[in-house]
């Protein structure tokens, strides 16, 4: 079978990408080693905050307006709700640059947002404690997807619409100048007009000399903590998913969604991961400091019991930005990835523009280029 694209790798970006190039009318392959959202890929969590602040980039937060566009599209369209509208809450220090510049995006942007003064805070979520002085910037049209659901959704509307999923692992294509064949690890072949390698933590695996040193994957751990029972402080509307600059720990937490516990997990890079071959057992150090930052922000939780924790990665480009951009020794072959920790909710939008690139052409945005992508960590993107 020779298809016009394959896309290798189906989490969110992959998935977005091959459903983006067959709406356009291609014949897609999607391959994925361990099937799509699977539980070592870094998109087969529980759940993934989508929130349009960015700070000054407004690269991303007009391609977060995008993505929620999409979202709700393809659920609206499939007759799915796999999205739940908390709005997000950024707590941060008072005179915080970050958030100010938050606040300056979204009004640029013309993104829904509250400024919050220190009482409005304590006032409107008396469960929450907040340091004397922090102020908070409240999004409400933003919130929680529910991601390894959400992805198999994309994907089987996919299939539903024609692309052919495929189980296998492929290697990188052989040679230079153009791809035509990729060699699968049960022996057989992938035949295609272009290639997106989506791979995302293995993808310095795929092409360890040119990725290796330009994305490290890292291990992250979430953790979910019960409620008092009948307690609707911890549910929606109630409670919103906050994300707190106000701690250099980066925590950030989700209400009890679906009666899966309160979920928390700090915006730290951990050690080195190999996504094939870890244990993905959390780790006491990261229990107990995940229940310190739950006790400080919600002090009822404080000694609440773990009813769940998972282990998966974050996949860092050196700054922080994507990497959408051809590999510089195939004129058709792409490579689609680095989603830092920040890229579950840019599916949709990621998706959009690389389909955009291979069907049309034109020049990648250079915050997206390979050449952007240093050998040294230096992290800019939140």
């Amino acid at each position: 079978m020779l298809y016009d694209v394959a896309v290798i790798g189906a989490g969110v970006f992959g998935a977005w990408t091959a459903h983006h190039l067959r709406q356009a009318g291609l014949k897609v392959a999607l391959a994925d080693a361990y099937g799509a959202a699977n539980s070592r890929s870094t998109s087969g969590g529980e759940s993934r905050i989508i929130r349009m602040g960015y700070g000054a980039d407004e690269i991303y937060t007009r391609s977060a307006l995008r993505s929620l566009a999409l979202w709700r599209q393809f659920y609206q369209d499939t007759g799915q709700e796999l999205f739940h509208q908390t709005g997000v809450l950024w707590i941060a220090p008072d005179s915080d640059s970050y958030t100010e510049n938050t606040r300056r995006t979204l009004t640029r942007c013309g993104a829904a947002f509250e400024s919050l003064s220190p009482a409005e805070l304590q006032s409107r979520y008396p469960q929450m404690h907040f340091a004397p002085g922090a102020w908070g910037i409240f999004e409400p049209e933003s919130g929680a997807l529910m991601a390894r659901r959400a992805v198999e959704a994309v994907v089987a509307d996919a299939v539903r619409k024609g692309v052919a999923f495929l189980r296998e692992a492929a290697g990188a294509p052989r040679g230079t100048g153009r791809a035509v064949e990729l060699r699968t690890a049960s022996g057989g072949t992938i035949r295609a007009g272009a290639f997106v390698f989506a791979c995302g933590p293995w993808l310095p695996k795929v092409f360890p000399d040119l990725l290796a040193p330009r994305i490290a994957p890292t291990r992250q751990e979430a953790f979910f903590f019960g409620t008092p029972p009948g307690d609707a402080r911890f549910v929606p509307p109630a409670m919103p998913v906050w994300i707190d600059f106000s701690d250099p720990r980066g925590p950030y937490g989700f209400p009890d969604l679906e009666n899966r516990g309160v979920k928390i997990a700090l915006d730290q890079h951990g050690p080195p991961i190999d996504p094939d071959t870890a244990e993905r057992m959390p780790s006491a150090d990261g229990l107990a400091a995940a229940r310190e930052a739950l006790g400080q922000r919600l002090p009822a939780l404080r000694h609440a019991p773990l009813v769940e924790a998972r282990v998966c990665q974050y996949e860092n480009t050196s700054n922080g930005d994507f990497l959408i951009d051809r590999h510089p020794d195939f004129d058709n072959v792409w490579l689609l990835g680095g989603g830092s920790g920040h890229g579950f909710k840019h599916g949709p939008a990621v998706g959009e523009y690389a389909a955009e690139r291979i069907l049309h052409g034109g020049p990648v945005d250079a915050r997206y280029s390979l050449a952007s992508k240093l050998e040294t960590q230096n992290r800019t993107v939140f």
